[in-house]
């Protein structure tokens, strides 16, 4: 039995600027999540250029992700857009992601999770726990999941780093069998033992 109803697979589609190494980690990472295949697309041809808000210095994360979603059309995978850009939505001042609540996209940027963006010294162990767990988010949106009232659940909203940081790298119980319905209690007791 599958644990999420996955799609077939998950791909993850670089937005320039991005680094591969923290790709590659993601594509380890979601895979074991979501027991599904997570394929790294190759190209870069998702081009954030006409997505810039001059005023703002920064990219719009729905223009972006309308972006992928008219260049991978007719694709069954779920999409993960990923970046190191500064994004925004209109209404608020930043986003560290952004997905399509039960649909087929979602991006992500490393931009506000990196140390260095608070003139900390970079540690690539924080902000890979934090780009994945965002990571997660925004791809449990795709799966029709919304913000979870337990701060400690991955779909816990974040305005800072410090919510993210405490957040766990799962789903709670309620959003467990969400995703899950159905799952017998033992199977459910087994994995919140994990």
């Amino acid at each position: 039995m599958r644990e999420f109803r996955s799609p077939s697979t998950i791909l993850l589609v670089p937005v320039p600027p991005v680094d591969h190494n923290l790709m590659v980690y993601l594509q380890a990472q979601l895979s074991s999540v979501f027991h599904t295949a997570v394929e790294l697309y190759p190209k870069r041809d998702v081009s954030p250029s006409s997505t810039f808000d001059f005023g703002r210095n920064q990219f719009n994360s729905t223009a972006i992700l309308g972006t992928a979603l008219n260049r991978f059309n007719g694709n069954s995978a779920k999409i993960l857009c990923v970046t190191a850009l500064d994004l925004f939505v209109p209404v608020l001042t930043f986003v560290f992601g952004e997905a399509q609540l039960d649909g087929t996209a979602a991006i992500v940027s490393t931009h506000r999770l990196d140390e260095m963006f608070y003139g900390l010294p970079k540690n690539q162990q924080i902000l890979e726990e934090r780009l994945f767990k965002e990571a997660v988010h925004e791809l449990g949106h795709t799966f029709g999941l919304i913000h979870c009232h337990d701060y400690e659940c991955v779909m816990h909203s974040s305005t800072s780093v410090e919510e993210i940081d405490v957040k766990s790298l799962t789903f709670c119980a309620n959003c467990t069998e969400k995703l899950n319905p159905g799952i017998d209690t033992a199977t459910k007791e087994r994995r919140m033992e994990l």
